[in-house]
């Protein structure tokens, strides 16, 4: 088992550092600590309200047991923090695995490269990939039934939904795989593809690759990147779409947010616009269907998530939930009504 010191140096706000937070959700039992020296002293809890007391560090020295840095945000652009660069030397000299998903491979840096070879440790650059397949339609097995999560902007909790229906599949005694089309779900499942790093033309073809190695299962949970609605990421969102042509499709939406990250004069549709757009824009290659609703209730209260749960079953006639603070149970259901339904 790894000794995890995850890196979130100054970015240690939610958003930024959605990689961490999911690291920590997710492999906890692994984590030795939180690497923030402008937090040092916290917990995680206290910094992301995850993790419990797992300590918040200023420097490697504070954890000697540790054997690997992975870097916890994950910016648009992909670009390594130059202020970072001292933290990432350091780690390499005490020998120490670094494991990134940035857009910026640390194994194609001169100085980081050399300072690794001579220390006799790795760099793992997640992103990193040779897809050169296109789709073909050729090989899929009808058996499979497929579900994609989707969303109305990025970071609205597209990769949590899958992981969560996936093991709550699962759990139920269901043949159920959750499939990683990013780094940070890649990093938790130990395999996948980084969908967003592949060439443009090679995306659709990546996207059923990850479905023709997986088919052997009864269930797969695909990880929806980026959004239609993006004015940056759309074409990765796009790509995955028709290359993994789902049957079902849940939508992943985080209630208040009206603008699209990052490009604040863009808003986002609704719900139901969402839906409508997925529904159309999948029926192109494969006639897929929305099936249930995420809601992402971080801004909510209790009764707040109730009423907009409320609301979105009614609209739109699927079961919604937050799968974090009421669990996935609804989605599993809509999940293998859909199965029953097209009778594989």
């Amino acid at each position: 088992m790894a000794r995890i010191v995850v890196l979130t140096e100054g970015r240690s706000d939610p958003l930024s550092a959605k990689t961490a937070v999911n690291l920590i959700r997710y492999r906890r039992d692994e984590m030795v600590a939180i690497l923030d020296s402008t937090s040092r002293g916290m917990t995680s809890q206290q910094l992301f309200a995850i993790g419990g007391d797992l300590p918040v560090i200023a420097t490697l020295e504070e954890a000697p047991e540790a054997d690997a840095l992975v870097i916890g945000i994950a910016p648009a652009g992909g670009k390594i923090p130059r202020p970072w660069r001292p933290i990432l030397l350091d780690a390499i000299q005490r020998g120490m695995t670094i494991v990134s998903g940035l857009h910026d491979f640390l194994s194609d840096d001169a100085e980081l490269a050399a300072a690794a070879q001579r220390a006799g440790t790795r760099l793992v650059d997640v992103r990193k990939n040779n897809e050169r397949a296109v789709a073909k339609q050729l090989g899929i097995r009808n058996e499979c039934l497929r579900v994609l999560t989707i969303g109305n902007d990025c970071s609205v909790g597209k990769m949590v939904a899958a992981i969560e229906i996936a093991r709550g599949l699962q759990e139920a005694g269901h043949d159920a795989k959750f499939v990683a089309t990013g780094q940070t779900g890649i990093m938790i499942e130990g395999d996948g593809c980084p969908v967003d790093c592949v060439v443009a033309d090679f995306v659709n073809g990546a996207a059923e690759r990850l479905v023709l190695a997986n088919q052997h299962h009864d269930i797969l949970l695909v990880e929806g990147q980026g959004s239609l609605f993006h004015p940056s990421f759309s074409s990765v969102t796009l790509g995955l779409l028709h290359g993994c042509l789902p049957d079902g499709m849940v939508v992943c939406y985080e209630a208040g947010r009206k603008t699209a990250r990052g490009v604040d004069h863009v808003s986002v549709p609704s719900v139901g616009e969402t839906k409508r757009i997925y529904e159309s824009m999948a029926s192109v290659m494969h006639p897929g269907r929305v099936v249930g609703v995420a809601v992402n209730g971080r801004h909510l209260s209790d009764s707040e998530l109730a009423r907009e749960c409320r609301r979105v079953r009614d609209q739109l006639q699927v079961p919604a939930c937050d799968v974090m603070r009421t669990g996935s149970g609804e989605l599993v259901d809509a999940v293998l009504a859909l199965k029953r339904e097209l009778g594989k």
